[in-house]
């Protein structure tokens, strides 16, 4: 045994502190073992990230592509259970940095994965520092017993980062646009329509009128009449000589551009919600808002005035999933 701490009290700091503040971690632990004035806060914290940078170095190596074989290999497979639904979103954590643009806080994506029995596995990672986020899911499916030939949904809210992650782990992976993130941007682009003029005004019913359009399409999977229909729309929010009516219009131009291009970058993820819905499948990720909760809101934000470092923040993250994973 060459550390000095043994591996039944260290098995309790790591699991304490991923659940529970430091300090309060200590307090708990000093009423029930008789651990002196050896063990402090930072001591049981340095002894946290150990655990976590060694879950880190288990790890395999980190690849672009994990589909392996060719499909010939995957009919001779036994027969899969059934689908796995995967959930990405992002929370956010408060750095112990400078305060910048991003006015003092850095990201962390949080992911659930759930069985057909709701048998369920989560991660998280700090995405900017993070060199293996492809390997920690992908081995995050492989202990769920995910085969090549067995079919995987993924959903996220079409950003950047967890569009990127998801792809290349699963040759029967179906890739679907979050439809809750989709229908928030139409609802906020609808009160600035609201805003548009006078009651009943000529431009504010026609925006209202075809920004409904618009959300019925997408929920149809239609991108393409959705995309016409947007830059339909930008064409006729002209200028007018009321300036209050042009600042709202303005607003509502603005964001019809955003939402233009998040469209268009998500169109392949956009599917027909409303077969799927009378289906009974997923359409939203509201399992892993719950997931972003219990992961990094109850440990790193709620009720705890402390800053993070991205490193160990991220390493917190490892510990933490293991545990709440039991």
């Amino acid at each position: 045994m060459p550390e000095r701490t043994s591996p039944e009290l260290l098995y309790l700091e790591t699991k304490f502190a991923s659940l529970m503040s430091y300090g309060l971690s200590l307090k708990v632990l000093a009423e029930a073992l008789p651990i002196g004035a050896e063990l402090n806060a930072a001591t049981m914290r340095n002894h946290l990230l150990g655990v976590g940078q060694w879950l880190e170095e288990e790890l395999g190596e980190e690849r672009m592509c994990f589909i392996e074989g060719c499909e010939r290999d995957w009919e001779d497979l036994p027969r899969p259970d059934l689908p796995l639904t995967v959930g990405l979103d992002g929370g956010y954590v408060h750095s112990n940095e400078q305060p910048s643009r991003n006015e003092g806080w850095f990201e962390v994506i949080v992911g659930k994965s759930l069985t057909a029995e709701k048998e369920s596995r989560c991660f998280a990672f700090v995405n900017s520092i993070d060199e293996k986020p492809k390997r920690r899911l992908f081995e995050v499916l492989k202990a769920q017993g995910m085969q090549m030939n067995q079919q995987v949904t993924f959903m996220s809210d079409g950003g950047d980062t967890v569009r990127e992650l998801q792809l290349y782990l699963n040759p029967q992976a179906e890739h679907l646009l979050d439809w809750f993130h989709l229908a928030m941007k139409l609802t906020v682009m609808t009160q600035v329509a609201r805003g548009i003029g006078a009651e009943g005004s000529e431009t504010r019913t026609a925006a209202l009128k075809e920004l409904e359009r618009i959300k019925w399409y997408l929920w149809h999977g239609n991108t393409v009449l959705a995309l016409q229909t947007i830059e339909g729309l930008q064409d006729e929010l002209e200028p007018e000589n009321d300036e209050a009516e042009e600042e709202s219009a303005g607003k509502l131009r603005k964001a019809l551009e955003e939402f233009r291009n998040y469209v268009e970058n998500n169109r392949k993820m956009i599917a027909n919600y409303g077969e799927r819905w009378r289906a009974g499948e997923r359409i939203s990720t509201g399992f892993v808002e719950s997931a972003v909760n219990q992961v990094v809101s109850k440990r790193m934000v709620k009720k705890q005035q402390m800053r993070w470092g991205k490193k160990g923040a991220h390493l917190l993250l490892q510990v933490r999933t293991r545990v709440l994973d039991e």
